[in-house]
This record gives structure tokens, sequence and C-alpha cells, in this order.
């Protein structure tokens, strides 16, 4: 058994996953989600919420072109985050 590592932030129906892979993404609510893991496969999952019961299809990887638009919509979100991170700190007074 080996060790693994996952965090997930969501943004509304919009959620980026980090992982020892690498970072992926997805997008869904309650039921279904769609996108990209960190390997560049795309993803589609169906569930019945509640249950525990659900189907996960994973496809084959993109081009290396669309990975590489990948990257940068991921890097682009990030540094968006941070943002209104800074954003939220500067109006509640952390930062001056």
């Amino acid at each position: 058994m080996g060790w693994y590592f996952r965090r997930s932030l969501g943004l509304g129906p919009f959620r980026l996953n980090l992982s020892k892979s690498g970072l992926g993404w997805s997008v869904g609510g309650r039921g279904f989600r769609t996108g990209v893991d960190a390997r560049g496969r795309r993803t589609t999952q169906a569930s019945i919420p509640g249950t525990g019961v659900g189907y996960r299809k994973v496809g084959s990887r993109g081009s290396r072109g669309s990975r590489g638009c990948l990257f940068a919509l991921g890097a682009v979100a990030l540094l968006a985050l941070g943002a209104v991170g800074v954003g939220v700190a500067v109006a509640a007074g952390v930062i001056a």
C-alpha cells in the first residue's frame, strides 16, 4: 500500500485538484462531473447522490497541445484565486 496526496479547491461548480501527479480540474455538480485529471486523461463521473453508487469513465490522454492549454488554464485559475485571497485579506485589514 502506498502513500497518496490529494487536495481539492472548489469554486462553485469548478474544482481544482492537486495530487502527487500534478494539477487537474473538473466542472459539474452533485451527481455529475467531467474534467481532466493530473495525467491529462478526460474523466466523466455520474452518481446517485447519497448512495455511494456511481459510474466513472476515464478516457485517453489528450494531445500535447491540449495538455499545455489545460496547464495554462490551471495556472490562470490559481493566480486568480491568489488575487481573490489577497483582496479578501486587504479588505479584512490583515494586510495593510
